[in-house]
């Protein structure tokens, strides 16, 4: 077994928060914590109840989001699965380790969630921008915790998480963003991309 698979609490036979292995006990996260090296954010998870929660809980819709995908094709699940795990890895880097931490299981649990319909949702809901009824995005929204949408402009799809706000709704995906405020939605698609301003369609 290779150091970093220790490192991150692969159990044989399993991969860790990709198939959800779990332990005997309850209070533990989702993967071994026996061979955990120390001072690895494995360790980190498994001396921490809160984190050890989390953990086990992204297990769970992780399993959820797996039998959804069984049909992908190309299986894409399990390859970002693996790459988010590194990323989470990664926290030891940050001044704030846990806090890191914390948002990243946060984050990717109300992302599979999204993407997978593993929630309710509203929408979807389509707006047009710029006064041309063929420039549309539509959208739907997710009861996630933090809130989400996944967005949709012809063959592109971003999802976006909501972002403190003053007035109206607000959400940031990588290169998108979208405010909803009175009815009028402030949209931009791609990175410097000028702001769209979008009405619902009746």
């Amino acid at each position: 077994m290779s150091a970093f698979r220790k490192a991150a609490g692969f159990v044989p036979g399993c991969i860790v928060l990709v198939l959800g292995c779990k332990d005997a006990s309850a209070q533990n996260p989702s993967f071994s914590c026996d061979k955990v090296e120390t001072g690895s954010i494995a360790k980190m998870i498994c001396t921490d109840s809160g984190l050890s929660a989390l953990d086990r809980k992204l297990a769970d819709v992780y399993a959820q989001a797996d039998r959804k995908a069984a049909n992908e094709r190309p299986p894409m699940l399990r390859a970002e699965q693996r790459g988010w795990i590194k990323g989470r890895d990664d926290c030891w880097k940050s001044d704030d380790r846990r806090g890191c931490v914390e948002g990243e299981y946060v984050r990717r649990i109300a992302e599979l969630q999204a993407l997978y319909r593993l929630v309710p949702s509203i929408g979807p809901v389509a707006f047009a921008c710029d006064g041309d009824p063929s420039k549309q995005v539509v959208v739907t929204f997710f009861k996630t915790d933090p809130s989400t949408m996944i967005a949709e402009r012809d063959d592109s799809v971003s999802l976006m998480v909501v972002q403190p706000s003053g007035s109206g709704a607000r959400y940031q995906g990588r290169n998108e963003s979208f405010w909803e405020h009175q009815g009028v939605a402030s949209i931009t698609w791609g990175y410097n991309a000028p702001e769209m301003h979008c009405r619902k369609v009746p």
